[in-house]
């Protein structure tokens, strides 16, 4: 028998039928890091709920303390399908229900809307910071699967995340325009965690609310 995932819930401001987003984490950080609670209550403030849950590895990683690679994809993708029937079980599973993640956690929710044999209710991903390709490495490019997605997936990326910055994911030449379930939006300034340049007027908070501004009104949208 699997074990349940654990959650870390954040409920919606203000509302009795907001969109759930299960959210995913990084590679190297967990599910209550600085980043992933601050997210979680802009998005709160935005009228989603939030789920976060952890890979195996980063489990273990809680209980003895030990850094780990991240478990390798299908191993990812498991645990995904894990969390998502566990909330579909939930008191609330009839409530509109989104996946995503950051950066890792994004890219795995991209497969998962991709590969199908998902639960219907699932109504598409949003992807905070993707890793379009690894940092100095932008001849290898992770998105070959979106052309086989199967829900919208909506991605919010700073314009000069090394994962990929404005001008490479612009100039790739798969043209990501041409694919019509992804949806893709700038965050002026920003890097991999939505940090803004020391001279814009904007702080590291309202980058964090616009992202969440952006992923709610999607998620809404699509409910």
């Amino acid at each position: 028998m699997v074990n349940p995932v654990t959650f870390y819930r954040s409920e919606a401001v203000g509302s009795l039928t907001a969109p759930r987003l299960l959210l995913a984490h990084g590679a190297g950080a967990p599910a209550d890091s600085e980043f992933m609670e601050r997210l979680a209550k802009s998005l709160s403030l935005q009228g989603v709920t939030t789920l976060r849950f952890e890979f195996p590895y980063m489990v273990k990683r809680r209980q003895d303390g030990r850094k780990r690679p991240p478990d390798r994809q299908p191993a990812l993708l498991e645990c995904f399908r894990q969390a998502i029937a566990d909330v579909a079980a939930g008191p609330d599973g009839g409530c509109p229900l989104f996946i995503g993640g950051k950066s890792m956690g994004g890219r795995m929710a991209s497969h998962m809307i991709a590969q199908g044999g998902f639960p219907p209710g699932i109504r598409g991903a949003v992807c905070f910071g993707y890793p379009f390709h690894p940092p100095g490495k932008p001849d290898r490019w992770r998105i070959n699967h979106f052309q086989d997605l199967k829900r919208p997936l909506q991605i919010i990326q700073g314009t000069r995340d090394p994962f990929g910055r404005r001008h490479e994911v612009e100039e790739e030449e798969r043209g990501l325009a041409a694919m019509e379930n992804v949806r893709l939006s700038w965050l002026e300034g920003g890097d991999h965690d939505y940090r803004p340049l020391a001279r814009q007027q904007e702080s590291h908070d309202e980058m964090l609310r616009q992202a969440a501004g952006r992923a709610a009104a999607f998620m809404h949208c699509l409910k």
